[in-house]
């Protein structure tokens, strides 16, 4: 009897665990200093894989933000949320998209302060349209690149944007990778103008001593900013409030514009905004 239980039950050793694999076969159960013992290694353990993780983690976000360093930073301006987005996703795979706005006077102040390499710009933009604010930002930023999005294939519009600095124009109907070599080639320090547009016009255009160039001329900055606030809809007060002056100063420039212009109501002053592109209808 003695025998037959000799041969029946057999002792587990700890590395094979706490659970049986065999139907009775003794269990010997670890003492509590071994159970400590394991503890202890699995907390060195779990600390070890957290710090190792964070390790990793840190690292990673500190390549990330080397890579995003090294990339050009690219800035983007358009009053249509919808296409700004579309312009950030399409670009950040290769650019460091710093910020987007959607005004021109939002364009020249954070512009100025961000100082990026290219800025993406819609023409119609309000508050303060794209050529001119474009305009503004390259008298601070020489170096600037200035890249046209807009849905206006005019070539004479085309040409007045080459002769205000910019570096690219191209149509928002245009293919998504046509924006990324647009990009990239201005970036190049060369320009860039959409295959849709006819180049041969638009270099006839620069060459020439146009009407459109001509208006654009006429009159002052500040002159051409109050006449686009005035034609979108806003009052004297919000015009003043806008570029931080009186309404009497307003009502100055409002005369002084009808007068350069010989515009005899406010409908022939929305027709010239409409026209040499202040505004869009």
């Amino acid at each position: 009897m003695s025998a037959q239980l000799g041969k029946s039950l057999t002792v587990q050793p700890l590395s094979t665990g706490l659970a049986a694999k065999r139907r009775g076969t003794l269990r010997v159960f670890p003492s509590c200093a071994d159970i400590a013992s394991g503890l202890r290694f699995c907390l060195r353990k779990r600390t070890f894989s957290r710090r190792h993780l964070s390790g990793l983690d840190q690292t990673t976000k500190r390549e990330e933000s080397k890579v995003a360093g090294n990339r050009p930073q690219i800035m983007i301006a358009d009053d249509h949320a919808f296409v700004a987005d579309a312009c950030r996703m399409l670009l950040e795979p290769e650019y460091n998209v710093v910020a987007t706005v959607g005004d021109g006077r939002a364009l020249v102040r954070v512009a100025t302060n961000l100082k990026p390499q290219a800025i993406i710009i819609d023409i119609g933009m309000p508050l303060l349209n794209g050529l001119d604010a474009g305009c503004q930002v390259k008298e601070i930023l020489r170096s600037v690149k200035l890249v046209f999005l807009t849905m206006n294939r005019d070539p004479a519009l085309a040409a007045e944007a080459f002769r205000r600095g910019a570096s690219g124009y191209l149509l928002k109907t245009c293919a998504a990778p046509e924006l990324i070599v647009a990009i990239r080639e201005v970036l190049k320090g060369k320009l860039y103008l959409s295959p849709a547009i006819a180049k041969e016009t638009v270099d006839f255009l620069l060459r020439q001593h146009k009407e459109f160039i001509d208006e654009g001329q006429r009159l002052t900055e500040r002159q051409r900013e109050v006449l686009q606030l005035l034609t979108e809809g806003n009052s004297m007060k919000q015009v003043a409030c806008a570029l931080n002056m009186s309404k009497e100063t307003v009502a100055f420039h409002k005369y002084r514009i009808r007068e350069i212009l010989n515009a005899k109501n406010d409908a022939e002053l929305v027709q010239y905004a409409v026209r040499n592109h202040l505004i869009t209808v």
